[in-house]
């Protein structure tokens, strides 16, 4: 199910330039009404379902309807994100309430290396390997089509 917005609970985010979902959104699918001043998605049929909008949106607007896999038919889920976590709350049918707590983060920020140790940042985006091959494949070479031509 898309991604929908409660018009209710959305406040355009105070006005500016681009809302929080307007900016997270991969799809570029949230547009926001300058006359209402609220956000809402213009192509439900593109959505990618992916909660980005969900979690980031700061007065949880958003909403997006889980399927039967991820939340029992009838059942709503919502995230609460936090500094340090992102707060699960599935509202089952019959009134029953369970909450699972997830980290955000598991190091600290800007301490993730691009090339997760591997490689020497010698990688060209004109090769058929991957920036971080053969180390992250621990081989100590890999042969490509130009190698058998």
């Amino acid at each position: 199910m898309p991604s929908f917005v409660i018009q209710e609970k959305c406040d355009g985010c105070k006005g500016g330039e681009v809302t929080a979902c307007q900016y997270i959104c991969p799809n570029d699918l949230m547009v926001l009404d300058e006359d209402l001043m609220k956000a809402y998605n213009a192509e439900p049929d593109m959505c990618w379902e992916c909660y980005n909008c969900v979690k980031i949106c700061p007065t949880q607007a958003i909403e997006v309807r889980g399927y039967a896999d991820f939340c029992p038919l009838g059942a709503s889920c919502m995230p609460m994100r936090g500094s340090e976590d992102i707060m699960w709350t599935v509202k089952f049918r019959g009134g029953t309430i369970k909450r699972f707590k997830f980290p955000i983060r598991t190091v600290p920020e800007g301490s993730v290396s691009p090339d997760g140790g591997f490689g020497d940042g010698e990688g060209s985006l004109d090769d058929q390997l991957l920036y971080t091959e053969p180390a992250s494949l621990r081989a100590d070479e890999l042969w490509t089509m130009a190698d058998h031509q």
